[in-house]
């Protein structure tokens, strides 16, 4: 095997391999500057953010969505010769449809989990009457500002261009595993997390990955990790991911008798065997739901490599 062969592929391309490692290298390079300008312009003021506060969630998600749109429209612009809309992050036909589809799925999905947990005496739950209508309207439309930029940040980075380049080469389910194992990991130093959250946040990343060959767009997987992490807090009163900062006066408060494995108490349900069966019977669902397919175009610019294509 040759220089040439190892560099580039039989459609005269950059291997996938080599173009996942220029874009994760540009994106900590610049993600890393963004952080470091938003941290210095930051901390002389009040508004200076900690680690989980909904501050430093929202700020964080807007500064680290920016480079994983830009990083990874350039990649494919001039790795692949790829226009923008390849990203899946336009207003192509059926985007809305897709977004809708996602929030709707991911709502069910999150309240069979809170079911499942209930059912098995985990879990129950009443009316916040702690706080005022106005506090807990306040929380609920609050939390969506925080949990839209962290959602939209992950998804463009884990089901963006990392998992696309390699769906171009024939290497989609390689890719959904790959990015489903560095979502686990990135969420493990969250608070509280532990075996059991780290396989779910896996299985999730899977979830999403398997939304976004669905679709072949971002909105759907978008969609789904949108309303899973809001209706999770700022509806159930659930703690996000071992979060508990993001939502101070949820509809409903949850009142966890555990055991751990089932409800994942202090990391919240994705912490329990009850988002494992959910997320799975999820999977399923999508992956058999009829009526969700992306346009040829969107099919033909993720699905193989295509040295013909222009940018336009």
């Amino acid at each position: 095997m040759d220089l040439n062969s190892i560099l580039f592929n039989s459609a005269g391309r950059l291997r996938s391999g080599w173009r996942f490692a220029i874009f994760l290298a540009a994106f900590i390079l610049f993600g890393g500057l963004f952080g470091g300008i938003a941290v210095a312009t930051l901390s002389p003021t009040p508004y200076f953010y900690t680690p989980g506060s909904a501050i430093f969630l929202t700020v964080n998600g807007i500064l680290s969505l920016i480079p994983a749109i830009v990083i990874g429209w350039l990649c494919g612009k001039y790795l692949e010769g790829l226009p923008f809309r390849a990203l899946g992050a336009a207003f192509t036909p059926g985007w809305l449809r897709n977004l809708i589809a996602g929030l709707l799925i991911g709502a069910c999905s999150i309240t069979l989990a809170v079911a499942v947990a209930v059912v098995l005496g985990g879990l129950s739950f009443r009316f916040n009457s702690e706080h005022a209508g106005a506090a807990i309207a306040s929380s609920f439309l609050g939390s969506l500002v925080v949990f839209i930029p962290a959602a939209a940040f992950e998804e463009a980075f884990f089901r963006g261009y990392m998992l696309q380049t390699f769906a171009r080469a024939g290497l989609a389910w390689l890719a959904i595993g790959l990015t489903a194992i560095f979502f686990g990991i990135a969420h493990f130093g969250n608070e509280n997390s532990g075996t059991i959250s780290s396989i779910n946040t896996a299985i999730a990343g899977i979830w999403f990955g398997v939304a976004y060959l669905k679709t072949r767009d971002l909105w759907f997987p978008f969609g789904l990790h949108l309303t899973w992490n809001w209706m999770q807090g700022a509806f159930f009163g659930v703690e996000v991911s071992g979060l508990t900062d993001i939502v101070a006066a949820p509809v409903l408060k949850e009142i966890d008798g555990g055991p751990a494995w089932l409800t994942g108490e202090t990391y919240g349900i994705e912490g329990g065997i009850a988002a494992t069966i959910a997320l799975i019977l999820s999977i399923v669902v999508i992956y058999f739901l009829p009526g969700l397919k992306p346009s040829d175009e969107m099919l033909a610019m993720t699905s193989a490599e295509n040295p013909k294509q222009s940018v336009s």
